[in-house]
């Protein structure tokens, strides 16, 4: 082994004093990223000075439980899959969007997918059907955003593919417009 040109450099040598001011930076660190947390996540930004902001949201958005969903399930019950919240038509108050499907044992129930808003009352209703169960898929994926609602519903291309493995995936979306959701697909078609 060839000896090195450059001098001996202090942090090569550890000792009982260098493990010790390690351990008071590291807890030092420590301590202090406890104390600089960031805000609170839930808090709206400033106003927009050029008025392009969306609505800002300050309701509360409808809760599903409780709502007896266009699903006739049986004596087994209906289970809130998927949901997700938002303001669709522009009023302020965000509506919640849920894939609901038949409380099944097992197998894969097909799910609906509805938009429920704060009736007259304060109990909230069902205004819209996005997802018809009998078109018998599953939502993979729920999500809305920029007023749009999207999801990724799984089916099956016959009746001879087994139900526990769809071979079908569309991603759609849908937008209030002229009193209606406009539904869109984006990629239609095979390939799960």
């Amino acid at each position: 082994m060839q000896p090195s040109v450059l001098p001996d450099l202090a942090h090569n040598d550890s000792r009982a004093m260098h493990w010790l001011a390690t351990a008071a930076a590291v807890f030092a660190t420590v301590a202090v990223a406890g104390v600089l947390q960031p805000g609170d996540p839930t808090a709206s930004a400033s106003a927009d000075p050029g008025g392009t902001a969306a609505p800002r949201v300050t309701a509360e958005a409808p809760d599903p439980a409780g709502v007896v969903f266009p699903l006739v399930c049986g004596s087994v019950g209906q289970t809130v899959g998927r949901q997700a919240r938002g303001d669709l038509d522009g009023d302020g108050k965000p509506e919640t969007v849920v894939a609901v499907h038949c409380a099944a044992g097992s197998g894969t129930p097909p799910d609906g997918v509805y938009v429920l808003t704060h009736g007259s009352g304060a109990a909230p209703r069902v205004v819209a059907t996005l997802v018809d169960p009998a078109l018998r898929t599953t939502v993979g994926e729920l999500a809305v955003g920029n007023a749009v609602v999207s999801a990724t519903t799984l089916g099956y291309s016959s009746d001879e593919v087994p139900r526990c493995c769809p071979d079908q995936r569309e991603e759609t979306t849908w937008r209030w417009s002229g009193g209606a959701f406009v539904r869109s697909v984006a990629r239609p078609g095979a390939g799960v």
